[in-house]
């Protein structure tokens, strides 16, 4: 998933808009809170696919039914829960219209993915949050959920989720003074100031070239040819052989 603050280059000169939004989710942090709220989950109602009569007969589809008994009806605005090899899930929500109409169920997420490949391991067994953001419709006044599991691989013997929870927004608390580090933060495009006294490195790129080019000169200007020790012009004069 795409970070919610977006990426470096929000930031920039030209990015104040990014600087809002984070100046937004601190200010959200700080005044908002979530509450567990407590629910009892039925058990688990297998839908078979295949022959019930033979061994081929497996279920691929399980519906867990998630109550709310104690609670009035509710604004719901997270769901967490650990994945066990579910590929695909779909929540209705049952919510409170009015006092005259019968509450009625509503698709409020369809086929998420759990699975990216519903036969190899990869998130068969992660923790998953969802928020109310990512719904389909208004999460509010909530009297029951109903969690659609899909499995369509025929390799696990087995699949549910587990460690379920349900979580409604708290109350607000009260404001806080953050530094203006954390609400301002130092754009990540901005270069770092060059230390005092270090030469600029465009000049000590250019000079180092320059170096570069006079010992080329040097080398290809080296004469190649050998001097020898006594010889003058091919012989040898007999009165420097005789000094030595």
């Amino acid at each position: 998933m795409a970070s919610p603050l977006g990426s470096c280059s929000s930031w920039g000169p030209a990015g104040d808009a990014g600087k809002d939004h984070w100046s937004y989710l601190v200010a959200a942090a700080a005044t908002m809170s979530r509450v567990s709220v407590p629910c009892h989950v039925k058990g688990t109602v297998a839908l078979q696919v295949g022959d019930v009569r033979t061994s081929q007969g497996r279920p691929g589809v399980l519906v867990i039914d998630v109550t709310f008994p104690s609670v009035a009806p509710f604004e719901l605005q997270e769901i967490m829960f650990k994945n066990y090899y579910t590929a695909f899930l779909t929540i209705r929500v049952r919510q409170h219209t009015s006092t005259h109409t019968p509450a009625k169920w509503v698709t409020c997420l369809r086929d998420y993915c759990l699975m990216p490949d519903p036969h190899s391991e990869e998130g068969a067994q992660e923790y998953v949050s969802l928020f109310k953001h990512q719904m389909l419709c208004d999460m509010g006044k909530v009297l029951e959920l109903r969690l659609i599991l899909r499995q369509p691989s025929p390799l696990w013997l087995s699949f549910t989720v587990e460690e379920l929870q349900i979580y409604q927004q708290g109350p607000k608390s009260p404001s806080m003074t953050f530094p203006k580090w954390l609400l301002h933060p130092v754009p990540c495009e901005q270069p770092a100031p060059l230390l005092e006294g270090l030469p600029d490195p465009s000049r000590v790129s250019s000079e180092v070239q320059q170096m570069w080019a006079l010992t080329e000169m040097i080398r290809a200007s080296h004469t190649s040819t050998r001097i020898g020790r006594f010889d003058v012009d091919g012989c040898y004069d007999l009165n420097l052989l005789s000094y030595t």
